[in-house]
Parts: C-alpha cells; structure tokens; sequence
C-alpha cells in the first residue's frame, strides 16, 4: 500500500528508511525539516508499506521549469536496504509516474549521486536516461 505521509505519525514511520540515504539529517529534527520543506517548496512524501512497515519512500515535489514545463523533481528515493530487489522501488516510482500524470505533468526529474551505481541500474531498467550534468559549488 503506498500513501501519501502527511501526519505527523506518517511522516515519522518514514525516518529509518529516509536516514538510509539521507544520514546527516539529524534523527531528532527529521519532522520539523519535512515539515519546513512542505511549506516553503511544496515537498511532499509518499511511502510504500508492507506488513505494516515502511519498506521504500519517496521526497518529491511539482514544478515548472521552462526548459521542461511542469514535472515532478524526485528528491528522495529509497527502498529499505533489508528489503532491496523485492519490487517495492519499481512500485513506488511507478506510483510516483501516475502522480506526476494526474497533476499534469509530462516528465519526471530526479538527481542521483554518481556513487549509487545500484541506484543508476535501477533507474536505466526503469527508462530513466541521463539527460544533463548536476553542478553544485559550496559557498
């Protein structure tokens, strides 16, 4: 089942699987940074459950680009590093895709580290392709 997390108690069931892949976002500050991101950038959260557990989670949000119209920009994406392979990502992107069509939107984004190779396979078997470069600079 996967639903959108936007209680408090749901967004919390995400934090084990989100601190997989996002470690430095401090464990006892998780819901007030959702929180946040959601009122300035229209962040959201779907998560994917099985047996009562999150098993895979998803940060996303819409927007308008002019280079691409509007889309869904995929923050966050991750499957339960104890529950890899099973299906739950394939699901949980292809709910992610329905989404992003009922909100009218015609591409889906989404940045992946260049480290997660795994992650790349995954998102070469799903149709995903490598359009651009990220460029970031610390400042």
């Amino acid at each position: 089942m996967i639903v959108k997390a936007t209680t408090d108690e749901q967004i919390l069931s995400t934090r084990e699987v989100m601190r997989q892949l996002r470690p430095h976002v401090p464990f006892d500050e998780y819901l007030e940074v959702i929180r946040r991101m959601n009122r300035t950038d229209g962040y959201q959260l779907a998560a994917l459950y099985d047996e009562n557990a999150v098993r895979a989670v998803a940060g996303y949000r819409f927007m308008e680009m002019l280079h691409a119209g509007k889309i869904i920009y995929v923050d966050d994406l991750n499957t339960d590093e104890r529950f890899r392979s099973k299906g739950y990502g394939k699901a949980l992107l292809d709910w992610l895709k329905s989404e992003a069509k009922a909100q009218g939107c015609a591409q889906i984004h989404l940045d992946s580290g260049v480290h997660r190779e795994s992650a790349h396979r995954f998102y070469f078997r799903e149709r995903l392709t490598i359009r651009a470069y990220h460029f970031h600079a610390n400042l």
